[in-house]
């Protein structure tokens, strides 16, 4: 977990909501897979990338979940979390990425009590009108790879970081969550064909920024979801010769438990959540052909391999 997170009541959370509202805060609102998600914070630059990031919601409708963003001397960099209420306070981030991992998870804990919707971070693909999902842990090439497929023909974007699923009786369909992909500008080095594109973006100072795909693979290039076919986890283990093998249902479920279903940003993970998403992977898998990349190898070499077993 890149920050320590405090599960508080609802009175607590009515105490520190109503102080922070006496602060001039940013307000703005997003629309999450059909979730309002209310955002405040002190700082206008992570306001506006909110706006670029996230569709927006209309300022009438009343909030399903609600992130303060703020900075308090007095606190560590940490989150405090009310279920109850779906509000959570993050201070001291000095990190937008944590920020809209933030709200997804906001939206993931909603969905998934209340409509049986589960989130997935990770990225979702459409090739040829099947649906693929990358899964893996941080700095394994998730973004690396969901970017360097869609130099295929026949790839489209659904989502490059988050998603939701919904599961039913034959199939299921993934849903994307953010407008526009915040990535890493280093992604015009590895692929050149997004070189010219990414050094016109502006960069905030870890070297990311909101970048609309559309501009990438054009206005048909993204799509609102797809019905899921496939699953790639990835690693990367150089001492591993093979880059890519078909793995069990019961081998990908048991990486994904015990890596805590590779998101580090679930807010709240008590038994019966743990349980909740256990069965959910445990449906979710049994639909699907699973793989295992290993992204150690040049990522030319390994996006031709992942590309080659996905379009089989």
């Amino acid at each position: 977990m890149p920050y320590p997170v405090e599960i508080i009541s609802a009175d607590e959370k009515h105490q520190l909501y109503s102080e922070l509202m006496k602060s001039s805060l940013f307000t703005r609102k997003a629309n999450v897979y059909g979730c309002c998600i209310k955002f405040l914070t002190g700082s206008k630059s992570y306001a506006d990338i909110w706006s670029d990031n996230f569709y927006t919601a209309d300022e009438n409708n009343r909030s399903h979940g609600r992130l303060l963003a703020v900075e308090d001397l007095s606190q560590s960099l940490s989150v405090k979390y009310d279920p109850l209420t779906k509000t959570a306070f993050a201070y001291n981030f000095d990190y937008y990425g944590w920020i809209k991992s933030l709200a997804l998870a906001i939206t993931g804990d909603l969905l998934e009590d209340a409509h049986d919707i589960h989130s997935i971070h990770g990225a979702a693909l459409d090739v040829n009108g099947s649906g693929v999902a990358l899964i893996a842990p941080s700095g394994t090439g998730k973004t690396t790879h969901s970017w360097g497929m869609l130099r295929n023909p026949g790839v489209r974007l659904v989502a490059d970081d988050w998603f939701f699923v919904r599961l039913y009786q034959k199939s299921a369909i993934a849903y994307g969550s953010e407008k526009n992909c915040y990535v890493d500008a280093d992604l015009g080095k590895i692929w050149p064909e997004f070189h010219e594109i990414l050094e016109n973006v502006v960069l905030d100072k870890r070297g990311r920024a909101v970048v609309n795909a559309r501009w990438v693979v054009g206005a048909d290039g993204v799509v609102p979801m797809t019905t899921m076919k496939k699953v790639v986890l990835l690693k990367r283990d150089p001492s591993d010769p093979s880059i890519i093998r078909e793995i069990t249902k019961e081998e990908a479920l048991n990486i994904l438990v015990s890596n805590d279903f590779y998101n580090p940003h679930l807010l709240v993970k008590d038994k019966r959540k743990l349980a909740l998403r256990a069965s959910f992977f445990s449906d979710l898998l049994g639909k699907m052909r699973v793989y295992m990349a290993n992204t150690s190898e040049a990522p030319a070499t390994v996006q031709e391999c992942i590309f080659k077993a996905v379009s089989a």
